[in-house]
Formats: C-alpha cells, sequence, structure tokens
C-alpha cells in the first residue's frame, strides 16, 4: 500500500455545508437529500465552527417513526434548539496534505467518523471513513 498519500486525494469537496444560522429542519433536509451523515458547520464564508451528525439530530429527537405524526414531533422538538446547541463544537481538523494513514489512526482513536480538511483557516473537504473504507478497497483491485 502506497506509503504518505494526502487525505487530499481521497476526501469530498462537493461539501454540503449548514451555517450557524440554519435550522435543524434545514440540517435534516439535507441529510435526506444528500444522503449523507456528516455536515460541517461554517460561519461566514468557510471558517469551520463545527459538526453536525446525523446521530446529533436523532439524539435530540422523540419519533422515530413511532408516531403518525412525526414530522410535526419533530418540528417542535427542532424548535427548541439550536443548530449551535446540538452541532459538536470540539472539533478535529487535519490539513489537506495530512497522510491518509494519519487520518485513518485518528479515525480510530476517536468517537467520531468525519474530519473537516482546513486550508489556511478555510473548509476545503471533508474526509469520512466511508471515504477511507473506499480507498483501502481500491488498494485491493
Amino acid at each position: 500500500m502506497p506509503e504518505n498519500i494526502p487525505v487530499s486525494t481521497i476526501m469530498s469537496t462537493q461539501l454540503v455545508i449548514l451555517n450557524t444560522t440554519d435550522s435543524l429542519e434545514k440540517a435534516e433536509r439535507l441529510f435526506k437529500k444528500h444522503n449523507i451523515r456528516h455536515i460541517p458547520v461554517v460561519e461566514g464564508q468557510q471558517k469551520i465552527v463545527g459538526m453536525l451528525s446525523l446521530t446529533d439530530l436523532l439524539r435530540i429527537s422523540f419519533a422515530d417513526g413511532a408516531y403518525e405524526d412525526e414530522e410535526d414531533i419533530e418540528s417542535v422538538v427542532y424548535e427548541m434548539f439550536t443548530l449551535s446547541q446540538v452541532m459538536a463544537k470540539k472539533i478535529r481538523s487535519v490539513a489537506p496534505q495530512t497522510s491518509v494513514r494519519e487520518v485513518a489512526e485518528l479515525l480510530a482513536a476517536k468517537e467520531f467518523h468525519a474530519v473537516p480538511v482546513v486550508e489556511d483557516g478555510n473548509l476545503v473537504g471533508i474526509v469520512t471513513t466511508t471515504d477511507l473504507i473506499k480507498y483501502l478497497l481500491k488498494q485491493y483491485q
């Protein structure tokens, strides 16, 4: 397996992002529309301030299919919290030149599954455990 491959070669650059002023309902729509599990949260254009995972959203939702009026219940719950209250604020980020191995070690050691890639203070990508698995599978072809 090649050594020192930069994470920039496997990171996602077609980013779905949220701003700190966005609603949790918008977040849910983006998760569903793009079939993703992590969304970086930014202030301004690209300054990363947090990460919202689908799991974070599900933790505050009372309705997981048990109620007929699930959308109404979720709307009420989502209005009780702000995005800033629900998102992870203490996030780790990596630079584009960080090796794939280093990112894999970071994700294996921590309890999160996505890392924002930041260059000069700006969000330029995101790498997830899925990106790492796809990369590893290519190594075996």
